[in-house]
């Protein structure tokens, strides 16, 4: 009795690693708050997604997104059920935008897009996306870290190679989604084929449509994650041999 009870013991207690490892793994495989894309092409009018999950058993009810120094913001499109407001520098720029629920808000196990629009530098670079995220307790969580921190933000590498890295998009004035359904159709007099014809207001456009469902988009998960999971399962398999081991010497000693 006293064997299984040493055995039993030991199987509780890795089972109890397990589990919490894989809680706070799950935690933070969704917590984060991100923009996408990750690339994009120089002096494209790139369409921007930030999705906000609640980490907590709060519902979220503001963010706050900075804008990079080197991006001009465009527009941004409404929320229904979310007051939109941006903020400006004396040169008239808008140098960070907040969407508030007017109502309720993110719920825990829930989460929310919002899409804007910017003109990316002319230059290849980076575009770092400083994000502040408040809770109906008063709590913030800011997403202001480095790569491969507790609390990243996201960072949006401006590359020609963009153009290679991801599909093509449709070309755009980059201005407004009323814009691009009042293109004309030309046809296409060699081949009979319909084309749609555009003329775009700067440079390239990459403007896409966000997906209409929302819920059965995956979400982030971080680099970090894998590692946190590895050393979890390491944990748990060392209290699991330490309990043999007792079981063991148990033994031996009757």
């Amino acid at each position: 009795m006293k064997t299984n009870s040493v055995f039993t013991k030991m199987i509780t207690i890795g089972s109890a690693v397990m589990v919490a490892g894989f809680l706070t793994f799950s935690s933070i495989a969704s917590a984060h708050v991100t923009v996408k894309p990750a690339q994009s092409m120089p002096s494209a009018w790139e369409t921007y997604t930030i999705k906000v999950p609640s980490e907590k058993d709060l519902p979220t009810t503001k963010v706050t997104l900075k804008v990079p120094e080197n991006l001009s913001f465009k527009q941004y499109q409404p929320v229904p059920g979310w007051k939109t407001t941006t903020e400006k520098n004396d040169a008239d720029e808008i140098t960070s935008i907040t969407w508030e629920a007017e109502s309720g808000g993110i719920e825990a196990g829930q989460f929310q897009q919002f899409v804007f629009v910017g003109e990316n530098p002319a230059k290849d670079g980076e575009l770092t996306w400083d994000a502040y995220q408040y809770y109906s307790d008063g709590s913030v969580v800011e997403w202001t870290g480095k790569e491969g921190s507790e609390l990243p933000h996201s960072i949006t590498t401006i590359t020609e190679n963009a153009a290679t890295a991801t599909p093509a998009a449709p070309t755009t004035d980059g201005h407004d989604a009323a814009a691009t359904e009042d293109t004309a159709t030309a046809t296409d007099e060699a081949t009979g084929t319909d084309t749609t014809a555009t003329t775009p207001a700067t440079g390239t456009t990459t403007d896409t449509a966000p997906s209409t469902d929302m819920n059965t988009m995956p979400m982030e998960q971080p680099a970090s994650s894998n590692g946190l999971q590895v050393t979890t399962l390491i944990i748990a398999i060392i209290a699991l041999v330490l309990g043999g081991v007792a079981v063991m010497n148990s033994r031996k000693r009757k």
